[in-house]
Parts: C-alpha cells; sequence; structure tokens
C-alpha cells in the first residue's frame, strides 16, 4: 500500500508543479486556485463526482466526457478546466485531489504562507477562525492558510496540524486518555 501512495503523491506533486510552472507564467495563479478550489468543494459535495474520478470502471473517455459536463456547469474553464481535463485524458483523475493539494502548496510556498490544516467538531464562526489564524500566525511567524474540516466524531475541540506540530484538544482525545487512566488504576 505504501507504495500506492507514493506512487499517487509523485504523479500528483508533478501535475501540479507543471500547472504552478505554467500558471506563473501566464499570470493567472489566482484564478486557477480559485477554479480548483471550486472543483475541489464539488469533489467534496459529491459522491458520484469522487465515484467517477476514483473508480477504473470508467475508461479516460467516460470520464472525459463527464468531467466536461461538470466543469461547465461549475463555470470552470481556462487552464483549470483544461488541466482536469487532462488528468482525466491520461488517466490521472484518481489523484487530482492531491494535485490540487500539490498546487495550493506551491502557492503557499510562493507566497511565503504556511497551511494549517485544522479540524473541528462543528462548523465555527468567521470570528473564531479568524481568531485560529491570528493565533497561528504568532506561532508560525508568517501569514496562515487554514484548511478547515469538520469532523463530528471530535465531539468538542480542535486539531490543528501544523508543518510538523500536531496540537489536539479535542474532547475525544481527552475521553480516550481518561479511559486509558482509569484502566491503569483497576
Amino acid at each position: 500500500m505504501t507504495g500506492d501512495n507514493a506512487t499517487v503523491s509523485g504523479v500528483a506533486q508533478r501535475y501540479a508543479s507543471a500547472l504552478f510552472e505554467l500558471a506563473n507564467e501566464q499570470g493567472s495563479v489566482d484564478a486557477v486556485l480559485g477554479d480548483l478550489g471550486r472543483f475541489g468543494a464539488l469533489l467534496k459535495d459529491s459522491e458520484d463526482l469522487v465515484r467517477l474520478v476514483r473508480s477504473p470502471v470508467y475508461s479516460a473517455e467516460d470520464q472525459l466526457r463527464a468531467v466536461t459536463v461538470v466543469l461547465e456547469r461549475a463555470g470552470i474553464g481556462g487552464l483549470a478546466g483544461n488541466f482536469v481535463k487532462l488528468a482525466a485524458r491520461n488517466r490521472r483523475l484518481f489523484a487530482v485531489a492531491g494535485m490540487i493539494a500539490g498546487f495550493r502548496a506551491l502557492v503557499a510556498q510562493a507566497r511565503g504562507e504556511v497551511t494549517a490544516a485544522v479540524s473541528v467538531a462543528e462548523p465555527i464562526s468567521d470570528a473564531r477562525l479568524e481568531d485560529i489564524k491570528s493565533a497561528l500566525r504568532e506561532i508560525a511567524g508568517k501569514d496562515v492558510q487554514v484548511d478547515l474540516t469538520v469532523d463530528p466524531a471530535l465531539i468538542g475541540g480542535l486539531v490543528v496540524r501544523l508543518g510538523d506540530r500536531m496540537i489536539d484538544t479535542s474532547l475525544r482525545t481527552k475521553l480516550t486518555a481518561m479511559q486509558l487512566a482509569m484502566k491503569e488504576v483497576r
């Protein structure tokens, strides 16, 4: 399994790097970033699209036709649209989520930003998100982009991953620690 993940991340990184170089040359990094963000949101929201992207059952032509329709309906064109279509043509659509993440990371690196993965138990307000960004900015010493996900399994609190650091203040983790402590007492 590890080899498969390495292959996917290698493919994703190569595609992301090529797209970043091209977008940078054309001065369209922000437009591509926005379009890829919209496509990534579609992937998160649609199980059917995820199935299309990940399933080896569909031919490259089937994937290309379906993705073309999705892109047109979402208003995603230009470089980002052509990029997703190229991934479909080359049977690399399964790695498109990694490609989007790789592109975001390259943009953040070029801008001197850091990305933090933040998981919360329930949706948070914009003011709370700004508080989190501000705290992370102080820790990192530079601008921080937040990749926010909602994970009800956390029960409460949050989990933050910033580079190689992880802060876990989730209620789930605290309850697990209490369970372990209670077992040791017996």
